[in-house]
């Protein structure tokens, strides 16, 4: 056998005495080369994603979950994206010279999925913008989203900034990393942007925005990206209102989703003038928050009824059709928020809550929970398939209450009975597949996930 035959041998002896470890270090070597090779056979990291019996600090979960079992990822990212028909979780690695690499993990198991190759987001140029990371800003994550496109689930890192390291160019992009939710294989979009850009992934497309006139799409199965000139908006017919204050809030199945200032629309499709909610003033419609398939707007009451000047009315609607699901009366607050909760839908599509308010789609009912003064004091975080929802009264907001402000707070949707929980209670997250996913930092400042199954019956 010649020289470099042994030699050949030997390494491969030794690989395979290094065991699993060793073959996930061959197999990254083996796999290098282009950013867009699908990542799907880059092995998993096992130390980055580990279960035990428990966590080194207990932490305290409402007791419908499991504290004997758990899973728990101990240096996240500050977000994560969920792929919620095939359960996967996706999070952020950090890694030496301001690379970043994207690893997921099966919420039911713990298991460590697929992980990406390492890559590079671009510079920063201003910490204020968009949470941008890279290059000088320390401390910072791109940000994570994922979206939906025929029947197909897909993770998106996305950040903004410059993509080469000369810092005397004013050219700025907006990168996106996307990831297709199973397999991993990877594509990369940049698109030339100047100012803070919004990112969302709500619809069956990636809408990228300034909140006004500068709009654009990218398809994640194709990477092809589409700009919205100004003029192409499609005001609807007889609305004035809806050429002042015009902005695109998603993208949606049946086109883009937009609002102005006395109405909203799809484009080419529906208007919400023709579909108010019973007793609401059909000029007045404001959405607030949009999720996959469905946007929560507000309305005010029409003007001859009794309620007009004390009550508003939330519901929340088909993006498909813009028909309202399901509605309810809350009494106005003193002063207006500066921003809405964000609505959020079980995995399964049945309930949803945002804020001080709960939907039951599927037997189309609402409730609004406050005062009779008007102030709202539970705010509601998370909701699973189940129609358990969680949240907390006295929170300053629903991520203070995610956080563990207030004190915390379980009630059924389709039976809304607040019940208080232990003051030391973590709420959930989010759940997904019988999983709620909590979080806390240590005294070094780094955020653990933990995953606790549902207690079975």
């Amino acid at each position: 056998m010649s020289t470099q035959g042994r030699r050949r041998r030997r390494i491969m002896r030794m690989a395979l005495a290094a065991g699993a470890g060793g073959t996930a270090l061959l197999l990254v070597l083996t796999m290098c080369g282009s950013d867009t090779d699908s990542s799907a056979a880059d092995a998993p990291s096992r130390p980055t994603t580990k279960s035990s019996p428990a966590p080194a600090a207990q932490l305290a979960v409402p007791p419908s979950y499991a504290t004997g079992q758990r899973w728990e990822i101990p240096d996240a990212s500050p977000e994560q994206a969920l792929a919620r028909a095939s359960g996967l979780l996706a999070h952020l690695e950090r890694l030496p010279k301001g690379r970043f690499r994207m690893r997921t993990l099966d919420v039911s198991t713990g298991q460590p999925g697929w992980s990406g190759h390492p890559w590079q987001p671009p510079t920063a140029i201003d910490s204020s913008v968009s949470d941008a990371p890279g290059g000088a800003a320390a401390g910072r994550f791109p940000r994570l989203l994922s979206v939906a496109r025929e029947g197909r689930e897909f993770f998106v890192a996305w950040s903004f900034g410059r993509t080469s390291g000369d810092h005397l160019t004013s050219d700025t992009f907006v990168v996106l990393d996307v990831y297709d939710a199973l397999s991993g294989a990877r594509r990369r979009v940049e698109l030339p942007w100047s100012g803070a850009p919004t990112v969302s992934g709500s619809g069956p497309g990636i809408l990228i925005t300034d909140g006004r006139t500068r709009n654009a799409v990218v398809d994640p199965l194709s990477g092809e990206t589409a700009r919205v000139p100004e003029n192409a908006l499609a005001h609807p017919r007889g609305c004035t209102g809806c050429r002042r204050l015009t902005e695109v809030r998603a993208v949606t199945d049946k086109g883009l989703l937009l609002s102005g200032e006395s109405g909203f629309w799809v484009k080419g499709g529906w208007y919400s003038r023709n579909v108010a909610p019973s007793g609401a003033d059909p000029a007045s419609g404001t959405p607030t928050s949009v999720a996959p398939g469905l946007l929560l707007a507000k309305w005010r009451p029409a003007k001859k009824r009794k309620d007009a000047r004390t009550h508003e009315i939330w519901a929340v609607h088909d993006t498909a059709t813009g028909k309202p699901i399901a509605q309810t009366r809350c009494h106005k607050p003193a002063i207006e928020p500066g921003e809405f909760p964000r609505a959020v839908v079980s995995p399964n599509g049945g309930y949803l809550v945002a804020g001080h308010l709960a939907f039951d789609l599927e037997r189309r009912k609402a409730h609004c929970f406050e005062q009779s003064d008007g102030s709202r004091q539970l705010l509601l975080a998370t909701v699973g398939d189940t129609g358990t929802a969680y949240g907390a009264t006295s929170a300053r907001s629903v991520a203070d209450a995610l956080a563990g402000g207030g004190v915390p707070v379980q009630l059924e949707v389709p039976r809304p009975v607040p019940q208080p929980l232990a003051p030391q209670v973590r709420i959930p997250q989010f759940e997904v597949a019988g999983v709620g996913v909590f979080s806390w930092t240590d005294s070094k400042d780094r955020l653990h996930l933990l995953g606790h199954p549902r207690r079975l019956p």
